[in-house]
Order: structure tokens, then C-alpha cells, then sequence
């Protein structure tokens, strides 16, 4: 008992962390967690810096002249702009519902030794991490085959499942899904789908939460789906919207030529103050959601590392 106690002194001993090191690595994360926050606060800047500052001044990060045109121009748009928020939020919710689905029930498949298939499914999923089938393929299928153009499932379902997320699934449910449990509910007569509905996932939150985020972070920030198969304005997103915003505005800037009615347009008109109000815009909303994430996708992290 003595030599336990001694023993278990000597690993605190080595595992305790000096209070300088301690200090050292408190002022690293903050230097880390202030160089992530800074990029955005220096957009912030940017997107409520009048145009005329902007030209004498160039980008500061303190404004010399505050000025809310680009969100008011921004704001002017907004029968689509928030037109376009719907849409995005429909396509994240759904995307990300049926992307955790897809993943969780492929990777679950996988990671039980009794399935048989379960080598030839395993390449199947890692063949395309390394290759694919490109652009052009993809377009075909998409568009000609499955005949999802201008309809709200050409934004979901290319995007839907990923063998990168399937292979973090498989791995956290080897890891932490005991044989055990699964052959005890087989004996009590259960199925392998009410195994993995009402056994599997309760105890998965923490992977079902990292791959959801990652799922709503892809469908809110995409942008180029949109651009290759839609035509009707009124399934555009929010990135597919104030992308166009964009190119309209670097059009006009990028065309003195362009006539009288064209150049008065431009020079009331602010551009660099709204590509930033555009990158806002588009990374609060999503931003707003991390901290529902964050407890599970910590534990997502961090499980398996400490073993009792």
C-alpha cells in the first residue's frame, strides 16, 4: 500500500506542471486565441470605414472615419439577402441531418468485426480520399444523370457524406463501442438498426456533434455548388448571393468604360468597406452556433486520450 502511495506521489511529481511554464503556456494561448480573433476584428474595421478614408488611409485597424454605407447597401438588398439566409439555413439543417445519418451509419457498419463486407467497404471509403472522379464527372452525374439542377438537393447531396468523416466515425466507434454491448442487445433479440438507433448513438454525441459541425460549417460556406447548378434566383444561398454581390461590384469598379449611369452608380457605391460587410456577414451567423457544439466537440477530441 506504502509503495502504491509512493508511486502514485512520484507520477503527480512528474506530471506536475511549474507555475513559470504554466504562465508561459497561458501567454501562448493567448497570443494563438488573439491571432485568430484579430483577422476578424480587422474586417469588422474595414466594413465600417467610409470609402474616402479608405482611399487617403488605406486599411487601419482603427477607423479615421466610421461609416455604416456598406451595411446600409447591404441592408438596401435585403429582401434577397434574407431570402437567402433561408435557404441557407435550410440547406445546412438538412444537409447536416442527413450527412451525420449517412456517416454515422457507414461508419458504424465498418467498425464491427463480425461484418463480413467489411474490407472491400473499408476501400471503398478510402479510395476517394485519394482520388475522384473530378469536376467534370461529378457535373455529369449531378446534372444529367441524377437531374438535380435547380433544385435545392444539387446543394445537399454532393456534399452529403465524405470519407473523412465515415473513417472518424469508424475509428470512434472501434474505440469506444464495446463488442459487449453489441452482443448483449443482439441476445435480447435487437436488430443491427435499433443496435446502432437506440444503443450506438446516445453515446456517440461527441462524435455526432464534431461531424455535424464540420457538415454545417461545409454547407454554410459553400458556395460553388451553386454556381454550377443553379439558375433560379430564389433557391440562391447566402455565400452564392453575396458572391455575385461581389463580382458585380469588382465588374463595375473594374470597367471605367462602362458609361455615364455605370460611373455615378460606382461612385456612390462602396467597395471595399462591403467585400468586408460581405465577409461578416457571412461568418457571424455561423460563428453565433460553436458554442452549442463546443462541449461535445471537445470530448470528440479528447476521447480516448485518458484511460482509467
Amino acid at each position: 500500500m506504502k509503495k502504491k502511495n509512493k508511486d502514485l506521489e512520484s507520477s503527480a511529481t512528474i506530471n506536475q506542471i511549474k507555475p513559470a511554464t504554466n504562465v508561459l503556456f497561458n501567454i501562448i494561448f493567448l497570443i494563438l486565441g488573439l491571432s485568430c480573433i484579430f483577422p476578424l476584428l480587422f474586417v469588422f474595421s474595414i466594413s465600417i470605414t467610409s470609402e474616402e478614408a479608405l482611399r487617403m488611409n488605406g486599411y487601419q485597424i482603427i477607423p479615421p472615419e466610421l461609416s455604416g454605407a456598406a451595411y446600409q447597401f447591404l441592408w438596401n438588398e435585403r429582401a434577397m439577402i434574407f431570402r437567402a439566409v433561408f435557404m441557407s439555413v435550410v440547406v445546412t439543417v438538412i444537409g447536416t441531418i442527413i450527412t451525420v445519418a449517412l456517416t454515422t451509419t457507414m461508419g458504424y457498419v465498418v467498425s464491427r468485426k463480425s461484418f463480413k463486407l467489411k474490407g472491400i467497404y473499408t476501400w471503398i471509403i478510402f479510395i476517394p480520399m485519394i482520388f475522384n472522379g473530378g469536376m467534370l464527372s461529378s457535373y455529369v452525374v449531378i446534372n444529367n444523370i441524377l437531374g438535380l439542377r435547380n433544385t435545392i438537393w444539387a446543394l445537399i447531396l454532393p456534399l452529403a457524406c465524405s470519407s473523412f468523416s465515415v473513417t472518424i466515425c469508424r475509428t470512434f466507434f472501434r474505440t469506444t463501442v464495446p463488442d459487449a454491448i453489441v452482443e448483449s442487445a443482439k441476445i435480447d433479440g435487437a436488430g443491427q438498426f435499433r443496435i446502432w438507433a437506440q444503443i450506438v448513438l446516445p453515446i456517440s454525441k461527441p462524435v455526432m456533434a464534431t461531424i455535424g459541425m464540420f457538415a454545417a460549417f461545409g454547407y454554410w460556406n459553400d458556395w460553388f455548388q451553386a454556381s454550377l447548378y443553379l439558375d433560379n434566383k430564389n433557391l440562391q444561398t447566402l455565400q452564392s448571393l453575396l458572391n455575385n454581390i461581389q463580382k458585380n461590384i469588382e465588374y463595375i469598379a473594374n470597367n471605367p468604360a462602362g458609361g455615364l449611369s455605370m460611373q455615378e452608380y460606382k461612385l456612390s457605391m462602396p467597395t471595399e468597406s462591403v467585400r468586408m460587410a460581405i465577409a461578416i456577414v457571412i461568418i457571424v451567423p455561423i460563428a453565433m452556433t460553436y458554442p452549442f457544439f463546443q462541449k461535445y466537440f471537445i470530448s470528440g477530441l479528447t476521447i480516448g486520450s485518458v484511460k482509467e
